[in-house]
């Protein structure tokens, strides 16, 4: 009975953190993207000397993410391309907040959401993992006990 606890408390905390950050990325992508942006994002790409192109870029970029986190059947490895992004996002815009002087909510604000970004990341993985683990006793995946190419290749040249 406990691994079912604790799948189902590590599913809540993966979902809460992974809402977070797809709820934070998916009003900041449209939001800057507003004739009149709500709250501090007014001007905010002049006010920290980004580009105004650049705007267009994160709006694809976290669309993307967004899609990449909450879409069934994503592969892992894009999954992590996304957690990658975010991470980049995140903490590009403390340093940004940080650069111009502005106050230490608006630096430390995108890193309270690196700290969700990271939560859901990890237990992204210890849920994976555990489905893996469940499909291999089931005997559902064929040769996942075998090890990387790249591990295979370093025994035989030895």
């Amino acid at each position: 009975m406990q691994p079912d606890t604790n799948t189902a408390r590590n599913k809540r905390i993966y979902w809460i953190a992974t809402g977070l950050v797809v709820g934070v990325m998916a009003y900041s992508a449209v939001n800057f993207n507003l004739k009149n942006p709500l709250g501090p994002m007014k001007g905010a790409f002049a006010h920290l000397l980004l580009p105004g192109y650049f705007r267009i870029e994160l709006t694809v970029a976290k669309a993307l993410g967004v899609l990449a986190l909450l879409l069934p059947r994503v592969p892992s490895k894009v999954r992590e391309f996304a957690y990658f992004g975010f991470a980049i996002t995140l903490i590009s815009a403390a340093i940004a907040h940080f650069s111009v002087g502005d106050p230490v909510f608006f630096v430390i604000d995108p890193l309270l959401f690196f700290g969700a970004l990271v939560t859901s990341y990890v237990y992204f993985f210890k849920l994976d993992r555990r489905e893996l683990d469940r499909a291999r006793r089931e005997g559902g995946l064929e040769g996942l006990d075998a090890p990387p190419l790249a591990a295979r290749r370093m025994r035989q040249s030895a």
